[in-house]
């Protein structure tokens, strides 16, 4: 094995990529003053007897910058979706028109733009620790190969390659974390 071991960075690099998405979704449900039908993602309503996601029981609109509907297409599913985004935490008080769900999006004060901001290092944190046990992975995988018979130089190059790999994707989610903590202190 010693000369044909070839690390799958491709596979490391797709599983990278999903904690990159991973974040992106997560920075989507941060509300930062702006209208957005992902903020509404992570909300489950009983629907059924099943939790099922609210874009799954009504069309989920952005007619203006501070404001989001919910056409819900079951009128006996209103109240319950009204429910869910009130215990969401989201912090957003929903006002019904007959089956249509309105939510002013209210202005963020100071205090919460800050709480915000530690809110979207957590989860850029959790991006990092992602990344970096991948990385234990792929070095692990390197020091099975050197127990297998790997030579020296090979390890030290794939090493180095799943570190420089790691770099890259830390630099991405700072980058990441960098830009949301900037749109949620724009006034």
């Amino acid at each position: 094995m010693s000369e044909d071991f070839e690390l799958d960075t491709d596979d490391l690099t797709r599983r990278m990529d999903g904690a990159m998405t991973n974040l992106k979704t997560e920075f989507a449900s941060l509300r930062t003053g702006r209208a957005s039908s992902s903020m509404l993602e992570p909300i489950t309503v009983d629907a059924y007897g099943q939790p099922t996601p609210i874009n799954q029981v009504g069309t989920v609109n952005v007619p203006e910058s501070r404001m989001v509907t919910i056409n819900v297409w079951d009128k006996a599913m209103v109240g319950k979706v009204e429910k869910a985004i009130r215990e969401s935490g989201l912090g957003i008080n929903p006002q019904l028109n007959g089956t249509i769900i309105m939510l002013p999006i209210p202005e963020l004060n100071e205090e919460r733009r800050r709480e915000l901001t530690k809110v979207a290092a957590q989860y850029a944190e959790h991006a990092r620790v992602s990344v970096r046990n991948l990385r234990r992975d792929g070095m692990d995988q390197v020091k099975k190969a050197k127990a297998d018979g790997l030579s020296e130089d090979d390890q030290k190059f794939w090493e180095t390659e799943v570190q420089d790999l790691t770099n890259r994707y830390i630099a991405k989610v700072d980058a990441a974390l960098e830009t949301k903590q900037a749109e949620i202190m724009q006034v």
